[in-house]
């Protein structure tokens, strides 16, 4: 159960936490890229090297593009076909981040009640989208954030682009439901929403009753998540007109390995 008013960030000593731009514009019918004016704030932690100065609006917009030619997710254990995805595989460490070797994804049934215990090859990430700036600077500069935090050198990251739709009229962001990553760290990206309603964002503690619930709006709003210390979802989403879609930017921290090889 949620206690209290529907709040936008939790306090900064908080197991999680919600980065948003500074206007916050109706997630409504004309879809969230539209209306990406406002400056981000706290959401933009390009790290290293060329990407020392941060991801500004135009290098994170040029992204987008990339989420247009996702294929279809077939491991839908409920028989949807509401979601497409990519995958990649990194290792950080220190000021390198180096691309794996493509690999599937694999999760505990620990973690994942419903897709767990299987590998799951998925398409991997486009080149073209590999190669622009705001790609690997996100993933090196949230890396960075986590390493001072953590006090961890390397990290092994795996990124998930999806697009969840609603030409079945209904999609599914977690059809999972409530669940913990398996990782150290998690960071929710939205890229785009576009005539849905629905997909709320909700974060529990995974070893307490408090939560917290709200709807990230505008293109490249993020969710920082300390995956042991809570449990998180996405409601599901329909159309608010004849089709409409959500995509997202998935990035897992987790040292040690990646999972399946520990």
């Amino acid at each position: 159960m949620f206690r209290g008013r529907h709040r936008r960030r939790f306090p900064d000593t908080a197991p999680a936490h919600a980065c948003f731009p500074e206007s916050s514009p109706d997630p409504g019918r004309r879809g969230a890229r539209a209306h990406a004016r406002g400056r981000l704030r706290r959401a933009r932690p390009c790290g290293g090297g060329q990407h020392r100065r941060g991801c500004d609006e135009a290098a994170l917009a040029a992204l987008a593009p990339g989420w247009d030619d996702l294929a279809v997710d077939t491991y839908l254990r409920d028989g949807g076909r509401y979601r497409r995805r990519r995958h990649a595989c990194f290792v950080q460490e220190g000021d390198a981040l180096t691309l794996a070797p493509h690999r599937a994804h694999w999760q505990s049934e620990d973690y994942n009640a419903l897709h767990g215990g299987m590998h799951r090859w998925f398409e991997p990430v486009e080149a073209r989208t590999l190669a622009l700036p705001a790609w690997s600077g996100l993933i090196d500069g949230f890396g960075r954030l986590f390493a001072r935090l953590r006090g961890q050198a390397r990290w092994f990251i795996e990124a998930h682009q999806f697009r969840i739709d609603t030409t079945d009229g209904i999609g599914r962001p977690t059809p999972e439901g409530a669940h913990r990553d398996g990782v150290d760290f998690v960071v929710v990206l939205l890229v785009d929403r576009v005539d849905i309603k629905g997909g709320e964002t909700r974060v529990f503690e995974a070893e307490g009753t408090h939560g917290q619930r709200f709807t990230l709006a505008q293109p490249w709003s993020a969710l920082l998540l300390d995956d042991a210390r809570v449990i998180h979802e996405s409601t599901p989403i329909q159309p608010a007109g004849e089709a409409g879609h959500r995509d997202t930017l998935v990035l897992t921290y987790r040292a040690g390995a990646f999972q399946g090889e520990d």
